[in-house]
């Protein structure tokens, strides 16, 4: 490896243009550059190797022209996202030489980070490790954006009881997995929804979720869902199918919406939360990790 303040190659997934409809293989492109291991003279930030990355859902929204709580990536600029990784530099009182953290990074193999516009400081988006006792892929998980959007969505939002009935769409996600196991370690009847038999047979035999179906195997979701159980006390909802299985007549329901991934590459991104707000007597909270 090379050592600091010398030049490398920098390997880097470029980002060619704005996207509309699904991505594509030609809408990136790799390319090496080269990179001083060094943060430069006058620069706030710290210098990193990357070690693991994570694409996740809400990428595809920053493929567009999009304004919201994340900025559209720019066409000739690495993507960006979230990662664990070094620091190999560091011209910031608060990293040192050394420190692994986890946070935004570029999808490259060395990333200078430095408070942006949208980032007003480095510390918003990049956190230390404090514990390496696992492994630090866990970061991009468990431990990282997926893990703290499930945990706050279900035992902040939600807020469920040990044995209430929860409903899991996109169960098989990074996060929807993790709301079904926390569920089941609080004690609920827990109930997913996924795209293939594989993922069902994910669900169902490894992650311990009592009952599950694939959704696109149903012609009526909402029949699909009274067979597994005719009433639910509470749900947690993180894609399209959600707007589809429960009608009005399901009463005093906590319905979480956590992302729309399904809606991503659709021409415009509508807001589903009107919808929500339509059916009597459900309590609605929308949250964007």
């Amino acid at each position: 490896m090379p050592n600091v303040g010398d030049e490398a190659s920098n390997k880097q997934l470029i980002f060619r243009d704005y996207v509309t409809g699904l991505p594509k293989e030609s809408d990136m492109y790799v390319t090496t550059s080269t990179i001083k291991l060094k943060v430069p003279e006058g620069f706030h930030g710290v210098l990193v190797k990357n070690l693991y990355l994570s694409c996740d859902p809400y990428m595809r929204l920053r493929m567009s022209r999009v304004e919201g709580y994340s900025s559209s990536y720019t066409p000739g600029a690495p993507l960006t996202g979230y990662g664990v990784a070094k620091v190999l530099d560091s011209r910031h009182p608060d990293y040192k030489v050394g420190d692994l953290v986890w946070g935004i990074t570029g999808w490259e193999e060395y990333s200078l980070i430095t408070p942006t516009e949208g980032l007003k400081s480095i510390e918003q988006g990049l956190k230390k490790i404090q514990h390496t006792d696992v492994p630090l892929s866990y970061y991009t998980g468990l431990l990282g954006m997926p893990g703290i959007s499930a945990y706050a969505g279900f035992y902040e939002l939600c807020s469920p009881k040990k044995g209430e009935y929860v409903f899991v769409s996109a169960a098989s996600g990074a996060v929807g997995q993790l709301v079904g196991q926390f569920a089941k370690l609080l004690g609920c009847y827990v109930i997913g929804s996924a795209g293939s038999k594989e993922k069902v047979d994910l669900l169902k035999n490894k992650l311990g979720y009592d009952d599950a179906f694939n959704y696109k195997e149903e012609h009526d979701l909402d029949a699909a869902l009274k067979s597994k159980h005719n009433w639910l006390v509470q749900s947690f909802m993180p894609c399209q199918t959600s707007l589809k299985v429960l009608p009005r007549r399901h009463r005093h329901l906590l319905r979480q919406c956590w992302g729309q991934n399904t809606r991503y590459s659709t021409r415009k991104h509508e807001s589903p939360w009107p919808h929500c707000c339509m059916w009597n007597d459900i309590s609605v909270q929308c949250s964007s990790a």
